[in-house]
């Protein structure tokens, strides 16, 4: 039985990634802050998906997902997709807080504690959703692109840490470009735009093929190529 864990699958990215991987025979577990969004991935297989309210900024999170992996008898691939951000150009003070909050320590207590259990329990696969965001420092989205940022080096991080200690864990680092989700909706308008359903095919392929980093997709694998090779001095002078 192959049994997945998915952490921000109420809609977008978080929500087609399920949705393909029930489809694939999975059993999966879908956990988000708003439950009843959750409903419709149920209905697609009742007897394999497993619906949780879970809030990845409550101090009791790392403890439901362990009692969830221990009600589902282990979990072989783990997929964190909750973040928040947003442009935030005023750096209104709430916004940049409320990222940092979810993206770098919700994130963290979440990784960390399935990390730990698949040390423990024979290793496993864990993908997250991180954003071309974090290859430079955006200043319409300060947050948001050091707290993306933040996430690509801890799993980096882990990758090696899990080498050093001869773990058999997998990582897989999937950095979309624009996608057509809640979490651009009343922001501006961006170019590339994706759609939710197209990010999570190449997503779960990467994953399937073990790729530790996964830009997605080809254009934006062009657009960050060209923004590391720009010097930090024109970067900065840069107006996005």
């Amino acid at each position: 039985m192959k049994r997945a864990i998915v952490i921000g699958a109420s809609s977008g990215i978080g929500f087609e990634m399920s949705r393909l991987l029930i489809g694939k025979g999975w059993t999966v577990a879908v956990a988000a802050r708003r439950s009843e969004r959750l409903e419709p991935l149920r209905l697609l297989a009742p007897e394999r998906v497993i619906p949780i309210a879970l809030d990845v900024n409550q101090d009791t999170a790392p403890e439901q997902l362990h009692e969830l992996i221990t009600h589902m008898e282990g979990v072989e691939l783990y997929i964190h997709v909750a973040g928040i951000g947003r442009q935030n150009r005023l750096l209104d003070a709430d916004i940049e807080n409320r990222t940092a909050a979810t993206n770098v320590w919700g994130f963290t207590r979440m990784v960390g504690e399935v990390f730990r259990y698949m040390a423990e329990h024979g290793g496993g696969h864990i993908a997250v959703i991180s954003s071309i965001a974090g290859t430079k420092g955006l200043g319409p989205a300060p947050a948001y692109s050091a707290t993306k940022a933040f996430q690509a080096t801890y799993i980096q991080s882990l990758e090696q840490l899990a080498n050093s200690r001869k773990l058999p864990i997998n990582f897989t680092d999937i950095r979309p470009g624009f996608a057509d989700t809640e979490l651009l909706s009343g922001d501006n308008n961006y170019p590339m735009m994706m759609t939710a359903e197209y990010v999570a095919r190449k997503a779960v392929r990467a994953i399937e093929r073990r790729k530790h980093v996964a830009i997605i997709d080809w254009r934006y694998r062009l657009l960050t190529a060209g923004w590391r090779c720009l010097p930090n001095w024109i970067w900065r002078r840069l107006k996005l």
